[in-house]
């Protein structure tokens, strides 16, 4: 079932060395180490490809998209057993991940097949115009280059090797490069598989997609390095992003680094809504919290809410309800460790009170309640970090101006999130200036966790949610990403892309 090699330009190929999964139970596979010499063939293989794949119809790139879609469907349960084995993982939660990689894939084949994304426009020619005439001006969306991205931790499918950065670049026209991560290199392998049968069934350049596996930090800097990749899609921890952005940047020939990096996601109850319904939406933002064992990066870590009895029956219901949650296996050892970290770190800090706490060792993760007040939040910057896992704070606010100054105080964020009654109105459209500001999606009502794909949905946010807060990495406005906008002036049509004859 698993090759353990890296997929390079259709050929699947060894490594000077070996390193293995971890899994939750059974046996550890085996699979080939990354290297800087495969991350330049990888590269050079893209910029060949792109040669025709860039240059290829929106009709064959989404033949290509619903292909890719198809074969992992098809390879849908072995996909399954193996995430459960790397990850511990349930079944459904990973049914439902490859049900939105497969149909973000088709949904993206649609979505440029209707060629609305390439923003055409054409101003004619004014030849006669005093005192200077015009030229025929002619503008269309153009894919950039080859794309890496690096797999996700948390998402073994839909932001790892056929996910949203792959599936917008290939959409795009651009030929991918995939650093993949080290917690799923078993999924990754059977994904990589499924693209590769695909390349074989549409008649595709093989160098539009490479895979490589494992590999020290050298391997993921030579991929942002390499002078052939034109841009970078990255969904992880805000430190290792930093460093990458940063490599970016300081490029002889400087690229854009689409970065997700992290959030809060806090959570305003606004005075009404606490007062008569505090206690379901307490339980209900438990719920969000220890989803999948709290590793969303839309995980609402920070509920504020006005002290007082309904505050306390907010805190009361969501203690009952993380009281239900049993202990969960976290994606790898590493991300269980900082999680405890964390903890350790939240319930040491001066001013806040442990309102649930639970005992979580090895790699399982159980749930922690914290509460604190506004003033106390407001001089502690470590209380704003994300922990990565079932952790939750409640911050308790005197009245609307500390509410204001909290939300005030927030950077970026990926979702900011009201609870509110129509009697709330006027408190809420008081906070919607400041958190359309902080955040890339505002909701109402409801709880961040879950992303629809779609034309509309915007994931990402200032930074340090993400890295380029004009993009998102969800929806299909993620395409554009990996497009730039070129101008043919008199330019006659034998020589105009295709999108514009």
């Amino acid at each position: 079932m698993l090759k353990g090699k890296h997929l390079i330009a259709g050929e699947w190929v060894d490594g000077d060395g070996t390193f293995t999964n971890a899994p939750v139970s059974g046996e550890a596979d085996s699979f080939a180490v990354g290297s800087v010499a495969l991350v330049d063939r990888a590269a050079k293989a893209a910029e060949t490809a792109f040669e025709s794949y860039g240059y290829s119809s929106r009709a064959e790139r989404a033949t290509f998209l619903r292909s890719i879609a198809d074969h992992i469907d098809a390879r849908g349960d072995d996909i399954t057993a193996m995430g459960v084995k790397e990850t511990g993982l349930p079944e459904a939660r990973l049914q439902g991940e490859r049900g939105r990689t497969v149909g973000q894939l088709r949904l993206f084949a649609d979505h440029i097949e209707a060629g609305d994304y390439l923003d055409r426009r054409h101003d004619g020619a004014l030849p006669d115009r005093a005192p200077l005439p015009r030229p025929d001006l002619k503008m269309v969306q153009r894919p950039i280059g080859p794309v890496a991205v690096f797999g996700a931790s948390n998402f073994p499918l839909a932001f790892s090797t056929a996910g949203g950065d792959t599936a917008a670049a290939l959409a795009a026209g651009c030929p991918v490069v995939v650093k993949g991560h080290s917690a799923h290199p078993g999924v990754s392998d059977i994904v990589a598989q499924a693209i590769a049968a695909a390349i074989a069934d549409c008649g595709v350049a093989p160098g539009v997609f490479s895979q490589i596996q494992g590999g020290n930090r050298a391997v993921g800097t030579a991929v942002v390095e390499q002078p052939l990749i034109k841009a970078v899609g990255f969904t992880g921890s805000l430190a290792g992003g930093r460093a990458l952005f940063d490599l970016c940047a300081a490029r002889p020939e400087p690229i854009p680094f689409f970065g997700e990096l992290g959030s809060v996601n806090p959570m305003f109850v606004l005075e009404n809504a606490l007062k008569d319904r505090g206690a379901e939406i307490g339980a209900g933002w438990a719920g969000s919290l220890t989803m999948g064992a709290g590793q969303f990066c839309t995980n609402p870590g920070l509920a504020i809410v006005q002290e007082g009895a309904e505050a306390d029956a907010f805190a009361n219901a969501a203690v009952a309800a993380l009281g239900d949650v049993a202990g969960q296996v976290m994606l790898t050892e590493g991300i269980a460790s900082a999680y405890q970290a964390g903890v350790s770190e939240v319930s040491g800090a001066n001013g806040v009170e442990a309102l649930f706490e639970s005992t979580c060792s090895g790699r399982t993760a159980t749930p922690y309640l914290f509460n604190t007040s506004a003033e106390n939040w407001l001089a502690n910057d470590a209380l704003s970090e994300e922990v990565f896992g079932p952790l939750g704070i409640i911050v308790r606010v005197k009245d609307d101006v500390e509410r204001t100054a909290v939300a005030k105080s927030f950077v970026g964020q990926l979702t900011c999130t009201i609870q509110m009654d129509d009697s709330d109105t006027d408190a809420a459209r008081g906070l919607m200036p400041i958190l359309e500001r902080k955040a890339g999606r505002v909701l109402v009502n409801g709880f961040p966790t879950g992303v629809e794909v779609s034309d509309t949905m915007v994931h990402g946010g200032p930074y340090p949610a993400s890295t380029n807060f004009g993009a998102t990495s969800v929806g299909t406005l993620s395409i554009r990403r990996f497009l730039r906008p070129v101008c043919y002036q008199n330019v006659p049509d034998a020589l105009l892309p295709s999108d514009l004859v």
